[in-house]
C-alpha cells in the first residue's frame, strides 16, 4: 500500500529569525510614515480625495483595525492644507420675514470682524440718535411744526364753533369727543330740559343739529387730515434728523463690505428700521411697570425686551483661526450634531427663540472640507443618513426641525435659510454597511462614487516586514514605552502570520497588533526591562489567552472526564473524529467532536439529524447533499441507492454550519457500509465535492491544536495525528508546542487531496479503483460498499414484491 505524505515540522510555520532584519532594536528605526499593505486602498482615496465633483465621496471598506479612520484623518489633513479656508456664516435677522433668518458669508474672519462692526454699530447709532434728537435745534423744529398745527386746529375749532353758534349750538368737549348742546333763549338745554320743550322748538332744534352735525363731520375730517400731515412732517423731521445722524455711520460700514452685495442691502434694512423705529433706542422709565414688579415678584424675574437684538450677528462658523481647510471627524452623529438646532427658552411655560439661538453643526464645521464619519454610527442616529444624503444630494444645509416634522412641540419655529454646502464625505465600516446602503438606498452609488476597500491581509515579504517594524517604533514613540529588540519583532510578525492563517501573509488588523505591543510594553516594563524581548511578547499572548479561555477550559475537563465522549486511541465501525472551530470573536479554538454515521436498508437516502432538529445551518446541509451526490456518481451506476442513513455529530448541542466536515462524515458512512472500522487516534478536517476531491477550509490551524490538546491530555501515542485537505498546507502556523512534537515523531500531519487517500489512512485498507468492466477490486474498501449497497438493493426490491 503506497504510503501518504507526512508534513515535516518545516512545513507547519513560517519562522521569522532575525538575519532578516538589518536592527537589533527599534530605537535604530524612524517611526512609520503611512499605511502597511493597502496600496489599492491608498490609490483610490487619494484618488477620491482629489476629485471635487458631486458624489465623488469616498466609502472605506473593511475590517475593523486596519487603519481607515487613522489613514482618513492623516490623508484629509495633508489634501486640506493646501486648499483654501473656507468662508464664515452669520445668521441675520429678516426684515421682510423675521421667521427666516437670512445667511450671510464673508471670507475667512471676515465675519467676527462684522459681528463686531455690528455691535459697535448699533451702541454708536444708539448715542449719536440720543444725542441728534435731545438738541435745541431739533426741539425748536419740531415745536414750530407742532405749533403750526396746534394754530390750524384752532382755527378749524373755531369755525367750528362759529357755526354751532350761528345754529344754536353750543360746542362741549370731553375726553370722549366733542358734542353739541342746544341754545334756547341764551341758555343751553340739557335733556330733562329738552323733553318739556315745545314740538315746534324741537323740530327747528332737530334740522339745526343736523346742519351742524354735517359742518363739524367736514371740519372733523379736516383735523384728522391736519392731524395725519402733522405726524407726517414730524416723521420726517425725525428722519432727516436721525439719517444725518447716522447715515455717515451705516454708510462706513457698506464701504467696508462693499463687495458683499447681500450685505449691503441688509445694512439698508438695518438703517430704515432704525429710522422707523427710532424711539425703540430712547430709555422709557416706567414707574407704574416697577411698581407692578414688585407687587408680583415672579413677573420681575422675565429680562426686559432687547430692542436692539434684531441688529445682532450670529456667527455660526467662524473660521479666523482655520489653516486650510476643516477636517471634522464625529463619532456621534446625530441629526441636531450634524444639521444644527434652534433652540427654545421657556418663559411661563411658553417656548419662544430667535434667530441669535440658531447653533451651527457639523455640516457647518465641515463645509468647504471633510467630514469623517462612521457607518454604524451614523445609520445607528435616527435621521441621520436622510440629512446626510439630503445634504449632498441637494448641496445645501437645510435646518428644517425634526420636532416640527415628527410633530413632537408646539411652538414658534425658524426656517433658517439654507447654506450652500461643498463637503467631501468619507464614511468608513465594514463591507456589509456598504452592500446594505447599496441595497436599501437606490441612489446611494450616485452619492459614494468611491469605494477604498481594505484587506483584511497583506503579503508576508521584506518590506512589509520591515514597514511593521516602524510601525513598532511609531507605537514605541506614540505611547512613550521601552523599544522593541528584533526578537521581539520576529515574535510579533509570526503572531501577525499567525491572526492572518496564513504562512505567507500578515494580519493588517493593526489594532490587535497594538494591544499586543501595549501589554508586552506593560510586562516589560513591570520587569524593568530596557527592552521588550519575544519573551514578553510570548508572555502577553499566553496571558491574553489565558484571560479568554474560560469556555475552552470547561470544555476541557468535559473531555477530560469523558462527560463529551471522544476517543483518540483504537479503532471504531462507523465513528470517525471530526474538527470544529469555536468562535468567541475576541477569541477562537479548535473543538473536537465524535460524528457517527448508521446504515440500513431504505428509501430515505441520508439523513443529517442536526438538520432534522433545526441545529444545522445551509452550507453544511450542502455539504451532505454533495455526499449523497458521491455515493450516487460512485456506486450508484448499475442499480439505484438502497440506503437509509443517518449522520450525527454527538453530543453537539449549540448547532453547526459549514462543509469542512464533509469528508469526515463521508469516511464515518464508508466505515460503516464496508464495516471496516476507522482509526480514533487520527481527527480528519476537510470539504469534499462530488468528485471525491478534498477542498480547503478555514481555521485548520485551530482544528489541529484543538485536537493536539485533547491527546496530550490523554497521552501522546506517537501515532496521532490530523488529516486535512493538501491545499491548506499554507495556511498552518502551528504553536511551537505542536511543531516540536511533530518534529518528535510525537504527532502527525497528513495532507490529502482525495477521499481514497483519506480511506488509506483512516482504514488501513486500499480503497480500490474500478476496473474495464466497472467492478471495484472485492476487498477494498469501495469493494466492501458496493458490495452491501447492491446487496441493499436486491433485499428492498425482494421486500416489495
Amino acid at each position: 500500500m503506497e504510503q501518504i505524505r507526512e508534513l515535516s515540522y518545516g512545513e507547519l510555520k513560517n519562522g521569522c529569525f532575525p538575519e532578516e532584519f538589518s536592527f537589533k532594536t527599534t530605537a535604530e528605526l524612524t517611526p512609520l510614515d503611512g499605511i502597511i499593505g493597502q496600496d489599492r486602498a491608498v490609490k483610490a482615496f487619494d484618488f477620491g480625495l482629489k476629485v471635487k465633483i458631486k458624489g465623488y465621496n469616498i466609502y472605506m471598506a473593511g475590517p475593523a483595525g486596519t487603519g481607515k479612520t487613522t489613514l482618513a484623518k492623516s490623508s484629509a489633513h495633508r489634501q486640506a492644507a493646501g486648499e483654501p479656508v473656507p468662508k464664515d456664516w452669520c445668521y441675520v435677522y429678516n426684515f421682510q420675514n423675521p421667521r427666516s433668518p437670512l445667511a450671510l458669508y464673508f471670507e475667512a474672519g471676515m465675519g467676527r470682524q462684522f459681528r463686531d462692526d455690528m455691535a459697535e454699530l448699533v451702541q454708536l447709532l444708539k448715542v449719536e440718535l440720543q444725542k441728534a434728537f435731545r438738541t435745541d435745534d431739533y426741539e425748536k423744529q419740531k415745536n414750530e411744526l407742532l405749533r403750526s398745527f396746534e394754530e390750524k386746529r384752532d382755527a378749524l375749532m373755531e369755525e367750528m364753533s362759529k357755526a354751532a353758534q350761528e345754529h344754536d349750538f353750543q360746542v362741549k368737549t370731553a375726553n370722549s369727543g366733542i358734542y353739541f348742546m342746544p341754545v334756547v333763549e341764551g341758555k343751553t338745554i340739557g335733556e330733562e330740559e329738552y323733553d318739556e320743550l315745545p314740538e315746534e322748538v324741537k323740530n327747528t332744534i332737530e334740522k339745526n343739529s343736523q346742519i351742524v352735525q354735517e359742518k363739524a363731520g367736514a371740519i372733523m375730517r379736516d383735523i384728522r387730515e391736519l392731524e395725519k400731515e402733522s405726524k407726517r412732517c414730524v416723521d420726517n423731521l425725525d428722519y432727516k434728523v436721525g439719517m444725518f445722524a447716522i447715515g455717515d455711520h451705516v454708510s462706513a460700514v457698506q464701504e467696508k463690505y462693499k463687495e458683499y452685495d447681500k450685505v449691503i442691502a441688509y445694512l439698508n434694512a438695518v438703517r430704515e428700521d432704525v429710522l422707523e423705529n427710532i424711539d425703540q433706542f430712547f430709555d422709557d422709565e416706567e414707574d407704574s411697570e416697577e411698581g407692578l414688579a414688585s407687587l408680583l415678584p415672579m413677573l420681575s424675574k422675565k429680562q426686559p425686551e432687547d430692542v436692539t437684538l434684531k441688529y445682532k450677528v450670529n456667527l455660526i462658523v467662524d473660521h479666523s483661526d482655520t489653516k486650510g481647510a476643516p477636517v471634522v471627524t464625529t463619532f456621534n452623529p446625530t441629526y441636531y450634531n450634524l444639521v444644527g438646532e434652534v433652540e427654545y427658552d421657556s418663559e411661563f411655560g411658553n417656548l419662544t427663540t430667535d434667530f441669535m439661538k440658531i447653533k451651527s453643526g457639523l455640516f457647518h464645521k465641515a463645509n468647504g472640507g471633510y467630514l469623517i464619519v462612521q457607518a454604524q454610527d451614523i445609520l445607528s442616529a435616527p435621521q441621520a443618513w436622510e440629512a446626510l444624503r439630503r445634504v449632498i444630494k441637494t448641496k445645501e444645509i437645510n435646518m428644517d426641525a425634526v420636532r416640527e416634522q415628527l410633530g413632537a412641540v408646539v411652538a414658534p419655529t425658524l426656517k433658517p435659510e439654507p447654506i450652500p454646502a461643498n463637503i467631501k464625505v468619507i464614511m468608513i465600516g465594514s463591507s456589509y454597511y456598504y452592500e446594505l446602503l447599496s441595497e436599501y438606498d437606490e441612489e446611494f452609488d450616485k452619492f459614494f462614487k468611491i469605494k477604498a476597500d481594505f484587506d483584511y491581509e497583506m503579503p508576508r515579504d521584506s518590506e512589509n516586514m520591515q514597514k511593521l517594524a516602524e510601525f513598532i517604533k511609531g507605537f514605541v514613540e506614540r505611547e512613550q514605552v521601552p523599544d522593541f529588540d528584533v526578537s521581539a519583532v520576529c515574535a510579533v510578525v509570526e503572531y501577525a502570520s499567525r491572526k492572518a492563517e496564513r504562512q505567507n501573509k500578515l494580519t493588517t488588523r493593526f489594532n490587535h497588533l497594538a494591544e499586543i505591543l501595549g501589554e508586552a510594553a506593560a510586562w516589560a516594563q513591570m520587569e524593568d526591562a530596557q527592552v521588550v524581548t519575544a519573551a514578553h511578547i510570548r508572555k502577553t499572548i499566553y496571558e491574553k489567552e489565558q484571560r479568554l479561555r474560560l469556555y475552552e477550559e470547561k470544555l476541557d475537563e468535559m473531555l477530560e472526564e469523558n462527560v463529551i465522549m471522544i476517543d483518540v486511541t483504537g479503532r471504531e465501525i462507523g465513528q470517525i473524529n471530526g474538527l470544529a472551530v469555536l468562535d468567541l470573536g475576541s477569541y477562537a479554538f479548535g473543538n473536537p467532536s465524535r460524528i457517527t454515521a448508521t446504515t440500513y436498508i431504505g428509501k430515505s437516502g441520508i439523513v443529517n439529524i442536526e438538520k432534522e432538529a433545526r441545529m444545522s445551518g445551509q452550507t453544511h446541509d450542502k455539504g451532505v447533499q454533495i455526499i449523497t451526490g458521491y455515493l450516487g456518481q460512485t456506486y450508484a451506476q448499475k442499480f439505484p441507492l438502497s440506503l437509509s442513513c443517518r449522520v450525527c455529530f454527538e453530543q453537539n448541542y449549540n448547532g453547526i454550519d459549514g462543509d469542512s466536515a464533509s469528508s469526515t462524515e463521508l469516511y464515518c458512512i464508508l466505515s460503516s457500509l464496508a464495516e471496516l472500522p476507522i482509526r480514533q487516534d487520527l481527527a480528519v478536517t476537510g470539504s469534499v465535492n462530488q468528485k471525491g476531491e478534498i477542498q480547503a477550509i478555514g481555521g485548520v490551524t485551530y482544528k489541529i491544536e484543538g485536537f493536539f490538546d485533547l491527546c496530550k491530555k490523554r497521552g501522546l501515542t506517537g501515532k496521532q495525528g490530523v488529516i486535512i485537505p493538501v491545499s491548506n498546507i499554507r495556511d498552518l502556523v502551528l504553536k511551537d508546542e505542536v511543531v516540536e512534537a511533530v518534529k518528535d515523531g510525537m504527532f502527525h500531519i497528513y495532507p490529502i487531496s482525495t477521499i481514497d487517500e483519506g480511506i488509506r489512512l483512516l482504514m488501513e485498507t486500499e480503497a480500490g479503483e474500478k476496473d474495464a468492466q466497472g467492478n471495484f477490486p472485492p476487498e477494498s474498501v469501495h469493494g466492501r460498499v458496493w458490495q452491501k449497497l447492491k446487496e441493499f438493493h436486491k433485499r428492498a426490491e425482494g421486500a416489495e414484491e
